[in-house]
């Protein structure tokens, strides 16, 4: 069989990139308990370029892609995949830019969140997650503790887990996780459900209610505390490797510096900087989403050309198509409507990027209006990415009718899991009101 190709995400579109040959996607995928941190790869130092970065990421994507399909169908907790990340330096990657330039920007984790996504959708997912948790700091605390907390994270190439969402305080249900004053710190209890990160996460960022104040708190939290019991969901729909699952506290210490910082309950009294949260998180997955549509074409693509003519030559026009593999007119029709769908959708999130990474420079200084600016364009990524993903991965399980054996229904299961998680017709009704009416969307942490 030839060798397959895989989608490799640009500003140009889809490029073809040499990858592991489907017929060799064999192995298994984890080690049977979590291996500790470890420290940052001398294959990328810090201050290294985007085009280093995007070869180590090329290559941990093909590594990725080898056997895929055969940790997709395990199911086990992705420990090795970790590792796979953690020796290419990728956990460090993303840090603020400044003058020690220790990482990169927005765009090149976009790239990166973008390629191995293509790869492997739950890695991506997983790997997009980490990316924007590890800004907790920068949204919610001062910037010295930022600096200190990231430098240790990007040393010891921690995995960050958990959510930024604001904990739910309805009387009717109360808060999902509370912390109790107790000896200049807090206790954690309670419990919580969570996408990604859930038993191989280094740090767990969470929003939880203080019992005394009511106050809403995003706090640091260490896992390996006996206090904490994790429940992974191993055998979902899709996104199996992703870690998610639920979370236990109980009486978990939370020492006073380990709380980033306060979130107020009125929407007006929230800086316009930490409620880019939630727009980093999902234009995220929107990469994550617009990766694994690409991986998916790419892939169909390679089964395509080795297959034999599916359809007989019919009428004169026909004649013109060489009988050869790959030459059947109707699937040119339908591989030209689907890339042309793919670039679309990668021309939209491209914006996206561009705009929330402006914003993200800004820092405290982002303006209300350029905010609502950046939401209306997240939200019209979301909606058409949505949309383009579920059309592609569907049209082409249709596409390669027989090739059920290469798992090409993974990547609709990826794909159907991510879309579920927002609905496009709130986000495209936010469009309607900002563009007719001038609206502008909610200041709100919630994705």
């Amino acid at each position: 069989m030839r060798t397959p190709t895989r989608s490799v995400p640009s500003a140009g579109g889809l490029l073809s990139t040499p990858a592991p040959d489907a017929a060799d996607r064999t192995g298994q995928a984890t080690t049977p308990e979590k291996p500790p941190a470890q420290l940052a790869s001398p294959q990328v130092k810090p201050g290294a370029d985007e085009e280093i970065w995007r070869r180590v990421t090329h290559e941990v994507a093909d590594d990725l892609a080898v056997d895929a399909l055969a940790r997709d169908r395990a199911g086990k907790p992705p420990f090795d995949e970790l590792a796979r990340l953690r020796e290419a330096g990728l956990p460090a990657l993303l840090t603020p830019p400044g003058p020690a330039r220790r990482g990169t920007d927005w765009r090149t984790a976009c790239a990166v969140i973008r390629e191995i996504s293509a790869a492997d959708g739950s890695i991506g997912e997983l790997l997009g997650r980490h990316y924007v948790l590890s800004w907790s700091a920068r949204f919610f605390g001062t910037p010295e503790r930022a600096d200190g907390l990231e430098r240790r994270a990007s040393a010891e190439q921690w995995l960050w887990g958990g959510g930024i969402d604001l904990p739910d305080t309805e009387p009717a249900t109360g808060p999902d996780l509370t912390l109790t004053p107790s000896g200049g710190g807090y206790l954690l209890n309670g419990c919580q459900s969570f996408a990604a990160g859930v038993a191989v996460a280094d740090r767990l960022v969470l929003g939880a209610v203080c019992t005394d104040t009511g106050e809403s708190l995003v706090v640091c939290v260490d896992p390996a505390h006996p206090g904490v019991a994790a429940d992974p969901e191993n055998d979902r729909l899709g996104q199996r490797l992703s870690a998610a699952g639920r979370i236990s506290f109980d009486g978990v210490p939370v020492p006073a510096d380990q709380v980033l910082g306060a979130v107020p309950h009125d929407e007006h009294a929230l800086a316009p900087f930490s409620t880019l949260a939630p727009l980093v998180l999902r234009l995220a997955l929107v990469h994550v989403s617009l990766g694994i549509a690409e991986g998916a074409l790419a892939e169909a693509r390679d089964i395509t050309r080795a297959a034999p003519r599916s359809r007989p030559v019919t009428g004169r026009g026909d004649g013109a198509y060489p009988d050869r593999p790959g030459a059947d007119p109707y699937l040119l029709l339908a591989y030209g409507e689907l890339v042309t769908e793919a670039h679309t959708a990668a021309a939209v999130v491209e914006s996206a990027s561009e705009a929330l990474a402006r914003g993200l420079l800004a820092g405290p200084e982002l303006g209300v209006d350029q905010r609502a600016e950046i939401a209306v364009l997240v939200a019209a990524a979301e909606a058409v990415t949505s949309r383009s993903a579920m059309h592609l991965t569907t049209r082409i399980l249709e596409l390669t009718q027989g090739a059920d054996s290469l798992g090409f229904d993974r990547f609709w299961r990826n794909t159907r899991v991510l879309t579920a998680q927002a609905s496009p017709t709130h986000r495209l009704r936010d469009i309607g009101d900002h563009y007719l009416n001038g609206t502008h969307p909610a200041l709100t942490l919630h994705a």
